[in-house]
């Protein structure tokens, strides 16, 4: 997909004209994840269906500064002419989050020749925001919010988005959405769950809401949540109406999650493309090699125990040893473990294949959730069920 640079746009388009013609009307959309959606994760997403990403989550008082060069460095590194360029890094979203207009305005300004819009994080639900004032933490705060958009709703040459989380009532919800669509705001994001709901108390999105956020705006909208499978996002998309989908911790832990199975994958479970995750960890190490933008090492290893997440728990001693990798060649040494646990999986692979079991045979159920786990090899979902809840299930991290 080719996306015009901000300097070839004639006029800043708005809403729907947005979404159509400069984000080329994306439903599969990775979310805004600190230290995970960074540069070299979003490239690898695109290869497997993502049609748009958000850069993680920027704090704009540390990123506005004029002597802030660390930490712009460390979180949207443009001087090697890849983050926010057309050939590698388009549609693009950047995120921040803020409670001074000053501050926010800066930030944005810095970065708007560099991606597609700006977001607003009033989403974070994490015990940072609720300290450093931010976040969800500002939902109650109904006037700072507006002006927080509106200010970069008259300033910038982008659009200005938002990604927020519902209150209890459906109404309140509705009458928020209705007031970030009034200070500027050109997409909004509708993380279907409460600011309280986090950690083991994430329990499920509410979709009602996110249906009646749809159908009250008149500016696109995405739902976030509860997206785990392939199928989900369909099902996800007729039940809201919303015009796309965005998914965190389901796609951190198959990167492939938003892409189909292709012919040549035999089962008839699952829909969706579930790639042999070892296969996926060095496909992700070589894309972070080939860049010339640096890669946290925290994102690294990060990623790494997300993916191989399903065999890390049987080879231990592979996951003892990816912890402990430290010094100059983390990368290579990374390298070294994701090649070690392709060979034990397909070791696992032909045994499988030996005693006549298919890849169906060998999907269980979750007695709890009531939800596919594919074979220890393939990328998947993660969950957990909530002790209170059986019907209920929660990931295993919280992301804005």
């Amino acid at each position: 997909m080719t996306v015009p640079t901000t300097s070839d746009r004639p006029r800043k388009l708005a809403g729907y004209d947005f979404y159509h013609q400069i984000l080329g009307s994306p439903k599969l959309i990775v979310a805004p994840m600190v230290d995970q959606s960074e540069l070299a994760w979003r490239i690898l997403s695109r290869r497997y269906g993502a049609e748009l990403c958000y850069t993680p989550m920027i704090n704009a008082k540390m990123f506005s500064p004029p002597s802030a060069h660390a930490y712009r460095a460390q979180s949207f590194n443009t001087s090697f002419l890849e983050e926010g360029s057309t050939t590698h890094d388009r549609p693009l979203i950047v995120q921040f989050c803020a409670n001074d207009t000053a501050q926010l305005l800066t930030s944005a300004l810095a970065v708007q020749d560099h991606c597609d819009a700006v977001d607003i994080n009033l989403g974070c639900p994490q015990d940072i925001a609720r300290k450093g004032h931010y976040g969800s933490f500002l939902m109650d705060e109904w006037e700072l919010i507006y002006r927080l958009i509106n200010t970069l709703h008259l300033n910038l040459s982008v659009p200005v988005t938002a990604k927020f989380r519902i209150f209890p009532s459906i109404e309140k919800t509705v009458a928020y959405a209705k007031m970030l669509e009034s200070a500027g705001a050109q997409i909004l994001t509708c993380h279907g769950r409460l600011r309280t709901q986090r950690g083991q108390n994430s329990g499920l999105a509410d979709w009602a809401h996110i249906k009646a956020v749809k159908e009250a705006v008149g500016v696109p909208v995405f739902a976030n949540g509860n997206v785990l499978f392939y199928e989900d996002v369909e099902k996800c998309m007729q039940e809201t109406g919303v015009d796309g989908v965005m998914s965190a911790e389901g796609q951190l832990y198959n990167p492939a999650l938003f892409a189909p199975a292709s012919c040549g994958e035999p089962s008839s479970m699952l829909r969706g493309a579930h790639p042999p995750h070892a296969d996926l960890a060095l496909e992700y190490l070589d894309i972070v090699k080939s860049i010339k933008t640096p890669t946290a090492t925290s994102a690294v290893k990060g990623h790494l125990f997300k993916i191989m997440r399903p065999a890390l728990s049987r080879e231990t001693d592979l996951r003892e040893k990816l912890g402990k990798i430290r010094g100059s060649n983390v990368i290579e040494e990374y390298i070294e473990v994701a090649k070690e646990m392709k060979e034990r999986m397909e070791r696992d692979i032909a045994e499988a294949v030996q005693s006549g079991k298919t890849i169906d045979d060998l999907v269980t159920i979750e007695p709890t959730t009531g939800l596919r786990v594919p074979p220890h090899w393939l990328a998947q979902p993660y969950f957990r069920p909530l002790k209170s809840n059986s019907l209920a299930y929660t990931f295993a991290i919280v992301k804005v």
